[in-house]
């Protein structure tokens, strides 16, 4: 199945900037993200396809590939999206450089020359107080280091392999159709320079053996879901003489039982009773810092919003701390017993007849209603 166009995926514009696809990407990873959607696999699907769309549209050379070549153009050189290959040697440059060395015969190196070696991407899970505190995290990558067995050459004697007879270790042979000189990949070395002709048993040639590493990432107070940090020479390794790749670790925030995070301010519902409401009083709230005392006055409206100052986060990019706003939601009593549902009654009773002074707006509504139907 043909994968749907990046940008409808995160719901913005071609021209979106990098402040509208984090927001738009956070919208998503919080509605799809898994820990909300536990077993609903569509959602898991749409969560998987968001990251992939983010990633692609915020790095600015991935983003030009596809708006160029669309999908076909990532398949390519693009690089795709879970945790591995992040695009690195095999970006934009690569693209257009192989399609003009091959039919111009040009190139600085050619591809047989040594590679950087390709960007990794991890995606990490943090707790709102891991995000909004800071922390440091022990992950385990794997990683692909040179054979102990042949020192890194792919020969079974340890020795360095023999030049390719083919393309004399350059990698590349020319071939002339009519006008044309064509440039390629070797077809006798695929491209290496070099002939492994007694391979070694533990990496079978390769010269490089998979294994795990463990890297301590420090995570900075005020990160946010969509935010990156990169570890620079993590990633993958170059070819002989060449630099490795970066690690990009991608911060993504779990759910939290009692907040939501939009920018710097963090958002809850509060639950009140009838007489809280009603009389009004003292009500404990929770904080990332604490406990807060939050005064909810006499008459108090169902969905009313109250601001606790500087209870929010500050953002990693800095500005002020943000505000925890506090939205009030009045809980109807339940199971009743008979002797309370008389006394509501006649509670209920004793505020009829005065002109709606209680009941203000039950009764603007009501006289709203009254014209309305009049007319019909």
């Amino acid at each position: 199945m043909s994968k749907r166009d990046y940008y409808e995926v995160l719901g913005v514009s071609k021209e979106a900037g990098d402040d509208d696809l984090k927001k738009a990407y956070r919208k998503l990873a919080m509605k799809f993200h898994p820990d909300r959607n536990p077993g609903d696999h569509t959602a898991e699907e749409k969560f998987k396809e968001a990251n992939e769309a983010y990633e692609v549209l915020t790095d600015a050379n991935k983003r030009a590939v596809y708006d160029r070549h669309g999908h076909e153009g990532m398949q390519r050189g693009g690089g795709g999206g879970g945790f591995g290959d992040f695009g690195g040697a095999g970006g934009f440059s690569d693209l257009f450089g192989d399609v003009f060395s091959d039919i111009f015969g040009g190139g600085g190196g050619g591809r047989g020359g040594p590679r950087r070696g390709s960007d990794l991407r991890y995606v990490m899970e943090l707790s709102l107080e891991q995000a909004v505190f800071g922390s440091t995290e022990n992950i385990r990558i794997p990683t692909m280091d040179d054979c102990g067995d042949c020192k890194g050459h792919g020969t079974a004697n340890g020795k360095k392999p023999s030049e390719c007879s083919t393309c004399h270790g350059s990698g590349q042979v020319r071939m002339r159709q009519g006008p044309f000189v064509m440039q390629q990949s070797c077809p006798h070395c695929r491209g290496r320079g070099v002939v492994v002709t007694d391979p070694c048993k533990t990496c079978r040639g390769a010269g490089k053996v998979r294994r795990e590493k463990t890297l301590e990432v420090k995570i900075p107070a005020g990160v946010d879901t969509g935010d990156r940090i990169r570890l620079s020479g993590e990633g993958e390794r170059g070819g002989p003489g060449a630099p490795a790749g970066d690690l990009y670790v991608q911060i993504n925030v779990k759910p939290h039982e009692f907040f939501e995070r939009e920018g710097s301010d963090l958002f809850c519902t509060i639950p009140i009773s009838l007489v809280t409401a009603t009389l009004g009083g003292d009500q404990e709230v929770p904080t990332l810092t604490g406990k807060e005392s939050l005064h909810i006055g006499e008459g108090t409206q169902n969905g009313k919003q109250f601001k606790l100052r500087g209870k929010g986060v500050k953002s990693v990019r800095g500005g002020p701390v943000g505000d925890l706003i506090c939205t009030v939601v009045l809980e109807t009593p339940v199971k009743l017993n008979k002797q309370q549902k008389e006394l509501l009654r006649q509670f209920g009773e004793s505020l009829q007849g005065e002109g709606g002074r209680h009941t203000p707006e039950t009764s603007s509504w009501l006289s709203k209603a009254k014209k309305f139907f009049e007319k019909v």
